[in-house]
């Protein structure tokens, strides 16, 4: 477990971690966009382009196009069935290089705002699907098969109507819940990072500047990526960050490609001061050896750097790690030694999710004894963090 995911063992596929970023040359210049730096494109550099002719011809997807020249574009009739990505098995062994030079351009046919109320009221129709990290844990390509690169949805426009709409819709909450007291709390990157996409495109922008405008709804969205141009989106206050954070050990072995988790705590008053509101996902909580101390020792390094105008605020998510069949015979064939921790059947149980996928969660009575644990370290080291929603 100390050995760092980004670093291959013989006979591994070869991986790629942003852990290290001091040894990119030259390194981001201030004043200039994130985007445009060579971290940035470290971690997607955009060789291939499969496209709808819809996205292709809409201003968004001109706009993401007019970024890349002379990268390489096919069409394709729906950005659901690609088989050179899709289904394709051969992939495996480039899951990584798949994500960093691959974007998928489409546009979002259905647009549905579903209700959720754990973390998020609503869970509103997202800009995006799929990532540029590769995280061994993540539910999303679970649906995809054997590549899952970013999918943007160029028809942006559309997106944010529909959500401006729902928003009016509701009124006013005159309930408070564990989502938030005052505000309809709309997630809008259930299947993808808002911060990777917007190394891309301005789809995060345009709903952040939407939720602006609507004094009765908060914007929300789970990231593990440090992307400082957000913070000149001028969120004020309609705009929820959930900085997802781990022990070290398990993130340098399942957050492949993510920023560090120091760099992700020590934005968190960067974000707040740029208008944010900030909370911490908990998340995946990693059943495994020595799990209790290192989260320990995390949950202490929250509260010795967080300043206090991050604590009076913050809240937190816990969410157990939840896995899935189909999704560890692939990790076996790009990353085995994260199935080590992640697929424990022992303490596993099959669990059908909400969207009706047959998952592998931990068994009831392990999950129960282990969040209760988690909630005692949570009073001992950081009193002042909130438990927004466990699960």
């Amino acid at each position: 477990m100390d050995e760092a995911a980004g670093g291959s063992a013989p006979g591994e596929p070869e991986q790629q971690a942003l852990f290290e970023w001091s040894d990119t040359a030259p390194a981001h210049v201030p004043g200039g966009a994130f985007r445009d730096s060579p971290q940035a494109r470290r971690m997607l550099d955009v060789r291939e382009v499969y496209a709808e002719p819809a996205a292709l011809d809409s201003p968004r997807g001109q706009e993401i196009m007019a970024r890349l020249p002379g990268v390489r574009v096919t069409e394709v009739a729906s950005h659901w069935r690609i088989p050179s990505l899709h289904g394709n098995d051969g992939n495996i062994a480039r899951w990584v290089r798949v994500k960093t030079e691959t974007l998928v351009l489409g546009v979002k046919h259905t647009l549905t705002t579903r209700p959720n109320g754990r973390s998020a009221d609503w869970i509103a129709p997202g800009p995006s699907n799929g990532c540029a990290m590769a995280c061994a844990y993540c539910y999303v390509p679970r649906r995809k098969g054997y590549a899952n690169p970013i999918t943007l949805f160029t028809n942006i426009e559309a997106i944010v109507a529909h959500v401006r709409r729902h928003v009016r819709a509701q009124g006013p909450k005159t309930e408070p819940n564990q989502c938030d007291p005052t505000a309809w709390v709309y997630d809008i990157g259930e299947n993808g990072d808002c911060s990777v996409d917007a190394l891309v495109c301005d789809n995060t922008a345009d709903l952040i500047a939407a939720f602006r405008g609507l004094p009765t709804a908060k914007a929300s969205f789970a990231t593990k990526f440090v992307n400082p141009d957000l913070l000149a989106l001028d969120p004020r206050g309609r705009t929820r960050v959930r900085f997802s954070v781990m022990p070290e050990a398990d993130a340098r072995l399942l957050d492949i490609r993510t920023s560090p988790v120091g760099e992700r705590i020590a934005a968190a008053a960067d974000f707040l001061d740029a208008g944010y509101e900030v909370h911490f996902n908990l998340s995946p909580v990693v059943l495994r050896p020595g799990w209790q101390r290192d989260w320990a020792d995390l949950l202490t390094h929250l509260d010795d750097v967080l300043p206090a105008r991050v604590k009076e605020q913050a809240a937190a998510e816990i969410i157990m790690l939840t896995h899935n069949q189909q999704l560890h015979e692939v990790n076996l064939g790009w990353h085995p030694r994260a199935e080590d921790v992640l697929w424990q059947p022992a303490v596993q149980e099959t669990k059908r999710s909400q969207n009706g996928a047959l998952n592998v969660r931990y068994d009831l009575e392990t999950k129960q004894r282990s969040l209760t644990r988690l909630r005692q370290l949570l009073a001992e080291h950081t009193p002042w963090l909130r438990v927004r929603y466990a699960f």
